[in-house]
């Protein structure tokens, strides 16, 4: 399971954070599972959630950078990437990866990656926050942003 050494969930005070949630709309189930997740934690921390809906997890990195550029303190990158018959699985999930990581690293702002990698629908389905799931990675995603936010605030001291 993929839970598996997932540190215990700790509360996150995340008052004057404006945190993007950026989302692809493919296999709208599961996308709303943990979107529904993100907003959930977003909530709970105090922060402020920003949403952008995007057709798939190819334009997240564009539209992430865009929001934390506009000045959004961390952003969030919601998406369902499952396995087909073709390559195109490989090039879009290492394209959505790397491209986030390259956010984070130009921006200098968190980007939780909420991002999932599916063999079948039933992975994503166990994995997205909705009644019977294991997991709730739209959730994992935002307090990981959070949490990275508030970390870079102390060593910046602001």
């Amino acid at each position: 399971m993929s839970a598996e050494g997932r540190p215990d969930e700790r509360a996150v005070d995340g008052s004057g954070l404006t945190v993007a949630i950026v989302h692809g709309t493919w296999h709208p189930v599961i996308a709303g599972g943990l979107l529904a997740g993100a907003r959930r934690a977003i909530a709970a921390a105090g922060a402020t959630a920003v949403e952008y809906p995007v057709p798939g997890s190819f334009e997240l990195p564009v539209v992430a950078k865009a929001a934390l550029e506009a000045g959004a303190d961390a952003a969030v990158a919601l998406g369902v990437i499952i396995r087909g018959g073709t390559p195109h699985f490989d090039y879009v999930s290492s394209a959505a990866t790397q491209g986030l990581t390259r956010v984070a690293l130009d921006t200098g702002r968190p980007v939780g990656f909420g991002v999932l990698t599916l063999d079948d629908e039933a992975q994503g389905l166990d994995r997205a926050g909705l009644p019977g799931s294991r997991e709730d990675k739209g959730a994992e995603a935002a307090n990981a942003a959070l949490l990275t936010a508030l970390t870079l605030q102390a060593i910046r001291g602001t």
